[in-house]
C-alpha cells in the first residue's frame, strides 16, 4: 500500500474547489443532535472524497466526520489503515459567510497518524506533513521560524467556549499573554501556530477528525504539546481532546507553567 502525497493533495483540492467554494454563502445551516452545525457542503464533500479515496485505495479503510459513533469506534479499533476525514472544518465559519474553514484529511496506521493534509480553498494553502519528512505548504518545506518573545508578549490562540469555567476567568482576570485570537478551525489552528502566526495554543474539546492532520503537521516543524492532563494529545480514540501548544520549546514550558500542567510527554 502505497499514498503518493502529490496524488492525495490534488484530490483533495480538486473536491474542494468544486464543492465547498460553489456553496459558500449558498447553503442552510442544521444542527446534529449534539447541538453542532451540519451543511449539505459537509455530506457532498465527505461522500465524494470518500468514493475517491476508496476507489484508489480500497484497502484503507475509511473514517468521516458525518458517520455514526459505533462505526467511527468499530474503525478505529480495528487495527487496519484508515483515513480519518473532516469534510468541512470550521463549518459554522462556513455557513455564516466567514472565509475560515478547511479540509482535514489524516492517514492512521498502526493507531498512529502517518501523514495529513489540511487545505484551505479561501486562501489556496495546502499544508501537508507525512511521519519524519517535515510539514510543507504549497510545496515548500516550512522553517521553524520562533519569535523572540515571552509569553506576556505573546499573541495566543485560545477557544474559550469549551475550556473548563475556572480557566476561563482566569485566562480573562490574569491574561497571561498580549492578545487573543479564535477563528473557529481547529485544523487550521495547528496549521497557523506552525507557520508562526501566532504563540500559544489552548483548546478545551477537539475530536481525532479535528486535529489528526493538523497537529501533525505542526509536530513535523518541530512544535510542542500536550493536553491540559500533561499527556500526549493523539490518542486512536473517540475521545475528545483538550490541546496546549507552542512552536518554541521555552514558549511552551512557560505556557504550560502558567496553565498548572505537569507534563508527562512533550510531543
Amino acid at each position: 500500500m502505497t499514498v503518493d502525497l502529490n496524488i492525495l493533495c490534488d484530490l483533495v483540492i480538486k473536491v474542494a474547489e468544486e464543492e465547498l467554494l460553489p456553496r459558500f454563502t449558498q447553503v442552510k445551516r442544521s444542527e446534529k443532535a449534539d447541538g453542532s452545525v451540519i451543511t449539505e457542503a459537509d455530506l457532498v464533500t465527505q461522500q465524494r472524497l470518500q468514493d475517491a479515496l476508496q476507489t484508489r485505495w480500497p484497502d484503507i479503510d475509511f473514517l468521516g466526520e458525518e458517520m455514526p459513533a459505533e462505526e467511527q469506534s468499530a474503525l478505529l479499533s480495528s487495527g487496519k489503515p484508515l483515513w480519518c476525514l473532516d469534510p468541512l472544518d470550521g463549518t459554522s465559519n462556513f455557513s455564516a459567510g466567514i472565509p475560515h474553514f478547511a479540509v482535514s484529511l489524516a492517514l492512521l496506521k498502526g493507531g498512529e497518524v502517518e501523514l495529513g493534509i489540511v487545505y484551505d480553498p479561501m486562501r489556496r494553502e495546502c499544508f501537508t506533513a507525512q511521519r519524519g519528512q517535515g510539514g510543507w505548504l504549497n510545496g515548500k518545506k516550512i522553517i521553524k521560524q520562533t519569535a523572540d518573545v515571552k509569553l506576556r508578549q505573546s499573541t495566543a490562540l485560545i477557544d474559550f467556549k469549551r475550556l473548563p469555567s475556572v480557566l476561563s476567568a482566569r485566562l480573562v482576570t490574569e491574561k497571561p499573554y498580549a492578545s487573543q485570537r479564535s477563528f473557529g478551525s481547529v485544523a487550521l489552528d495547528w496549521c497557523w501556530l506552525a507557520m508562526g502566526r501566532c504563540h500559544v495554543y489552548l483548546h478545551g474539546r477537539s475530536n481525532i477528525w479535528d486535529y489528526a492532520a493538523g497537529h501533525l503537521i505542526f509536530q513535523e516543524v518541530g512544535g510542542y504539546s500536550t493536553t491540559l492532563e500533561g499527556d500526549a494529545l493523539f490518542v486512536n480514540a473517540l475521545i475528545p481532546r483538550a490541546a496546549v501548544g507552542a512552536l518554541d520549546e521555552s514558549m511552551f514550558d512557560e505556557w504550560v507553567k502558567w496553565l498548572g500542567v505537569a507534563v508527562i510527554r512533550k510531543i
